[in-house]
């Protein structure tokens, strides 16, 4: 069933977008798609309006940071859902560090306003023409993005802890 789906959607993307598609593969229970920043809303709007597609459902939208992954450090990955036949997929998109901007989704799924603005308040990500872009579980004088992988997990300085208990 999953290699079929990875088969047809992937076939429908490469034959509208073509080298917009940088890779596919299968991922455990998902297909998975890498786009290129530039056209994933385009291919979010195809994947939705497209009838024998159907992805109308937005269930995740989350941030993604390899910090050893140089020029592709930050990205985003969107997982797209299909009701009625039970499909399933995944996006990711790829950029660098010192350029976050990624045009919004909110356009195409309400929900993504929400999901934009916990990326952006975790992560830094700027969504291009967000409605009301702005933090929304974090303090609003903060100038750092906590779940970016630039932080310590301990204070090295404690010493009350002995990390060889939990494993590390």
């Amino acid at each position: 069933m999953e290699n079929t789906l990875l088969n047809t959607v992937s076939e429908k993307l490469k034959s509208k977008f073509g080298d917009a598609i940088v890779f596919s593969e299968q991922h455990y229970d998902f297909p998975v798609f890498v786009i290129k920043r530039e056209k994933i809303i385009d291919i979010i709007q195809f994947l939705k309006d497209d009838p024998e597609m159907g992805f109308g459902f937005l269930t995740t939208m989350c941030a993604l940071h390899f910090p050893e992954n140089k020029g592709q450090e930050m990205g985003l990955m969107y997982q797209l859902q299909n009701m009625q036949k039970n499909w399933r997929i995944r996006l990711k998109i790829f950029f660098p560090i010192n350029d976050v901007v990624v045009p919004t989704a909110t356009g195409l799924f309400a929900a993504a306003n929400w999901m934009e603005r916990q990326e952006y308040d975790f992560f830094g990500i700027i969504f291009k023409g967000h409605p009301n872009l702005k933090r929304i579980l974090n303090m609003d004088e903060m100038n750092y993005f906590p779940m970016r992988k630039e932080y310590p997990l301990e204070d090295a300085a404690r010493e009350d802890k002995n990390d060889s208990m939990f494993g590390r």
